[in-house]
């Protein structure tokens, strides 16, 4: 028993090497041959009937210049070619039937008084990002900050786009999107909007918890550069250490126009 129990724990051993000789290896490369990974391949398949779309936030105040975010987003919506392939995504979505889910972020006068807050929320709220001035009222919203990309709104506004309450921090926890996708049938989603290492990510992992299969289209989203790190970046690390897919928005395109 002795032996065997020896046994185990060499091998244990040498499995604990392995795997931080490549951790190591990583964390010299961190651009490493993407032909070997070190994490194995997933993918989402997609299929009609049970697959949706799912955009954040896609809203003036992330990806427009006249939006109050665009000195620390837009280089990073304008190398991703962000603002087209979300308006690519909603065609191709559109074209094919695809329900389409969009998940907003509002910022009403009552919130503002809230008592505490991480230091993006309280950036959010020091620029007037997202805000409206009523839950029950649309004054101001035409062309605001918070309201939709122009480009966007001829897809979105056509009765058929799940437009769901706003999510007020960054997931969806505190909307009703998971009610909605539920009720439609939803198991899978493919997902992209604004930002990413933010709402994007946050909505990743609630969806994840919540027994979804979520593919995130890496190029239809982007984030701020700040001197703490570069938002997309870092949300890139965790999209490959958790997403069911990655698609770029190319080949999230011909998955929806084949499903």
């Amino acid at each position: 028993m002795i032996r065997t129990m020896k046994m185990k724990l060499s091998s244990a051993i040498v499995v604990a090497t392995a795997a931080m000789s490549s951790v190591a290896c990583a964390q010299d490369n961190p651009y490493a041959d993407p032909a070997e990974p070190a994490l194995p391949q997933t993918e989402m398949i997609v299929t009609a009937g049970d697959t949706a779309l799912v955009i954040t936030d896609p809203q003036i105040d992330f990806l427009s210049e006249d939006g109050v975010t665009w000195g620390v987003v837009g280089a990073s919506v304008t190398e991703n070619g962000t603002v087209d392939n979300i308006e690519a995504l909603l065609k191709a979505a559109k074209e094919a039937g695809m329900p389409v889910f969009i998940s907003p972020h509002y910022y009403y006068p009552s919130d503002h008084g809230w008592k505490f807050g991480g230091p993006l929320e309280k950036l959010m709220h020091a620029i007037g990002m997202f805000d409206r001035p009523s839950p029950l009222s649309l004054d101001g919203f035409e062309g605001s900050g918070a309201d939709f990309m122009p480009q966007y709104k001829a897809l979105i506004e056509d009765g058929e786009t799940v437009i769901t309450s706003p999510h007020k921090v960054y997931g969806p926890e505190a909307n009703d999107l998971s009610l909605q996708l539920r009720k439609a049938g939803i198991d899978k989603v493919i997902l992209a909007g604004m930002s990413a290492n933010l709402c994007v990510q946050a909505h990743l992992h609630e969806l994840l918890e919540q027994g979804y299969e979520v593919a995130v289209v890496r190029d239809a989203t982007a984030a701020a550069r700040l001197p703490e790190g570069d938002g997309y970046l870092a949300a890139l690390i965790n999209f490959r250490y958790i997403a069911n897919d990655l698609f770029t928005t190319e080949e999230a395109v011909e998955k929806i126009s084949t499903m």
